[in-house]
């Protein structure tokens, strides 16, 4: 079920009488089957609580077993704190599948609610409010339940919990468990857990200043369960402390690593240096478990045989991510290893910058690669789904038929895909080129000359052509692929100005010489992909106008999701009335994030986005960057699904939090889920500032990331 219903129609409201269909038929003529398919993308609180109450028979189909065995209620922003205790009053004996993750702006008393559900099964309450005696009350009546995902918050207490609520954590079977404090959490109370996924967002310093220890608190059982488990995940945020933690969960797994454990991944940021528990571990998994789903730090893999003795059966995720590994070696011992991977859905090899080359010793950045090695990646893992091949540098040779685009192309199942800009340029400098100007340093207020929106003041990317042709080998890559759900093209040597799950870089380096190669028309090839729901396209400074984008705005008419950062000249923005364009066609653009030096975030900017009238979810970052706040009041007025509003720019503290105070007094009665944040890009509180925005939130929108292959597909439900 959809969380949301703009799928409907433009502006998402159903209407109160039933439409008629071409051919004069009534929409209520359909069959059960086809009107349940409709029904399944209206919100749960919407369906139950308004369109079941329109007629007879709606009334039968809103509380169909299909339609209320499963409510999600993630980013159903209008479900207030009522609509969600009516809800659950009506069909919270049917619910066996809850998922209420991301709601942080319901209470813990509306939350509770939830204990209702007698016949639930499973249960998501990531980013909700809950306390311990709370969450011991909840589960001390969901008897049947065998999947739960809560967060950890300082000052829970595991004695806290009943002996009731102990029964239930010992059936159940997924833990998914974010950890904003040391601790255990439930875990020890699970005794038959199979699948457990920890996500360590611990911050290595209170608000006061305080040093946190890793050290779990006293008296805490320290003896997690994991002689079942089959799947172990552990997501790291940056900080000293989320490793100390993370390493007492570990510690048991080396002393008795699970047999049937399949699926072993641990992402961490940055460095995470082995300890002889770590190593007892990874030794113990070569000798009695075949996995298939890997994941390891960096300084794990790199250098060391355990790929080589490593057993894998079926594997369907791989991720090599920032490894050292060379392409010799990826070949060696995972293809040329005896491992099948026909079966392989999902491969991240991100930052991997020497993993299409024979030997990493020798191999300099702006090195061309080992067309061999790719093609026999290709061959081998030819039913990928997803796949990312960015941060790093992928040149192409000359050589006819041996491009890196022409070798992706032959993935015909691809759905999603992050490339760096660098390897999607044409192996020579094209003749119809414009020569990249250099960055700009010296910056004129806003954006220069006037541009009157709706009104195309730039060239065509085919100017002189009867239409859109392929030029290029994207332009080739990109038909091969016509079912493309997700795009990355990210530079090489991008790094967000926003700081949190990388560690932050604050000085930006300049664009791979090739980047130049790739400017408007390629950008306009992206519109041959109809399906495409998510788009980010990062440091490209070949762009001149940005006429590109207004081909995706009117051919990618499925677009969801939108982040654009540093295109064309780092000194002024040079692509703003080709997005104004673009934004008036983006009918069911839910998020956009742009993240551009010098922006000027004015009427015209706002006027344009106020066109995008599904949009829920606003980050603008920008460095030196200037706003209006009459015209973001305005924006909000018109656009009234916007639940989020985050602004990091150049302004000072005072006009942010005027601005900021102003938004929460205007709209917070009326939107519930209403989180804003305006503050100085460049302030020193700033990180106390990102640490109160809902996780959700930050992870999905603030913060910039390529999420292709980021985790094995269909992880949580």
């Amino acid at each position: 079920m959809a969380s949301s219903g703009e799928d409907l129609g433009s502006d998402g409201d159903a209407p109160p009488a039933a439409p008629a269909v071409p051919g004069g038929a009534h929409l209520l003529g359909f069959s059960d089957e086809i009107l349940l398919h409709i029904l399944s993308h209206i919100p749960s609180t919407d369906l139950v609580l308004h369109v079941r109450r329109t007629c007879r028979k709606l009334a039968e189909l809103c509380l169909d077993k299909s339609l209320t065995h499963t409510v999600l209620l993630q980013k159903d922003y209008e479900a207030s704190e009522d609509k969600v205790k009516q809800l659950v009053k009506e069909i919270g004996r049917e619910i066996q599948q809850l998922s209420m993750a991301g709601c942080y702006w319901l209470s813990g008393s509306t939350i509770e609610h939830v204990a209702r559900c007698r016949g639930l099964v499973k249960v998501n309450l990531s980013g909700c409010h809950l306390t311990s005696l709370r969450l011991s009350k909840m589960l001390s009546a969901l008897q049947h339940l065998r999947s739960l995902a809560i967060d950890v918050s300082p000052g829970f207490d595991a004695s806290q919990l009943s002996s009731e609520c102990k029964a239930t954590l010992s059936r159940v079977r997924e833990l998914k468990q974010t950890l904003f404090t040391p601790s255990y959490g439930v875990v020890p109370c699970c005794t038959s857990l199979e699948k457990l996924l920890l996500y360590f967002e611990i911050l290595d310093r209170t608000r006061e200043g305080a040093i946190l220890s890793g050290q779990l608190m006293v008296g805490q059982s320290n003896v997690p369960h994991y002689q079942n488990l089959r799947v172990f995940y552990a997501r790291l945020a940056p900080g000293y402390i989320n490793q100390e933690v993370v390493r007492l969960y570990l510690a048991v797994l080396s002393d008795r690593t699970p047999e049937n454990l399949h699926a072993f991944l641990i992402s961490v940021p940055g460095s995470f240096a082995e300890s002889g528990a770590t190593k007892n571990l990874l030794d113990s998994m070569a000798r009695n478990v075949v996995l298939d789903a890997l994941q390891l730090p960096k300084s794990w893999l790199n250098g060391s045989s355990l790929l080589q003795h490593l057993k894998f059966s079926n594997p369907f995720y791989f991720s090599f991510s920032r490894c050292a590994l060379s392409g010799g070696h990826l070949v060696q011992r995972i293809i040329h290893g005896g491992k099948d991977l026909r079966s392989l859905a999902s491969l991240n090899l991100s930052g991997c910058v020497h993993c299409l080359s024979p030997d990493s010793l020798l191999r300099k950045a702006e090195d061309d690669i080992d067309s061999g090695i790719l093609e026999t990646l290709v061959v081998a893992c030819g039913g990928l789904r997803h796949l990312n091949l960015s941060a790093a540098h992928h040149h192409s040779s000359e050589r006819p038929g041996r491009h890196l685009c022409q070798l992706l192309a032959r993935l015909r199942h691809l759905r999603s895909l992050s490339l760096p800009v660098c390897a999607v340029a044409d192996s020579a400098p094209r003749a119809d080129r414009a020569p990249a100007q250099p960055a700009m340093h010296a910056v004129p207020c806003g954006f220069g000359k006037k541009v009157r929106i709706g009104v195309q003041t730039y060239p065509s990317p085919f100017s002189g052509q009867a239409g859109p042709q392929p030029s290029s080998v994207f332009w080739s890559l990109l038909k091969s692929v016509p079912f493309l759900e997700r795009l990355e093209l990210i530079g090489s040597n991008f790094s967000s100005a926003m700081p949190r799950n990388e560690p932050a870089i604050r000085n930006s380096l300049p664009p791979c010489s090739r980047a130049q190669n790739v400017g408007d028309s390629e950008v306009a090839a992206i519109g041959q992909l109809a399906f495409l729901r998510h788009l980010t396209l990062a440091q490209l400074p070949s762009i001149l106008t940005g006429s590109g984008l207004v081909s995706i705005g009117l051919q990618c008419q499925q677009l969801q999701s939108l982040s654009l950062a540093n295109l064309g000249m780092m000194g002024k923005v040079v692509y703003m009335s080709a997005l104004s364009d673009m934004l008036k066609h983006c009918r069911r653009l839910r998020d956009l994030r742009l993240e551009q030096p010098y922006f000027s975030a004015n009427a015209q900017f706002f006027q344009a986005l106020s066109q995008c009238s599904a949009l829920q979810r606003l980050c603008l970052v920008s460095r030196s960057g200037t706003l209006q706040p009459e015209a973001v009041l305005a924006f909000m007025a018109r656009c009234l699904r916007v639940v989020v509003c985050h602004m990091f720019t150049g302004e000072s503290l005072a006009t942010c939090k005027s601005l900021q105070q102003s938004l929460l007094r205007s709209f917070q009665a009326e939107r519930p889920a209403l989180n804003v944040v305006i503050f100085p890009l460049l302030h020193e509180g700033l990180t106390d500032v990102i640490r109160d925005v809902p996780m959700v939130h930050l992870d999905e929108i603030t913060l910039f990331k390529s999420r292709v292959a980021e985790e094995p597909p269909n992880l949580w439900w």
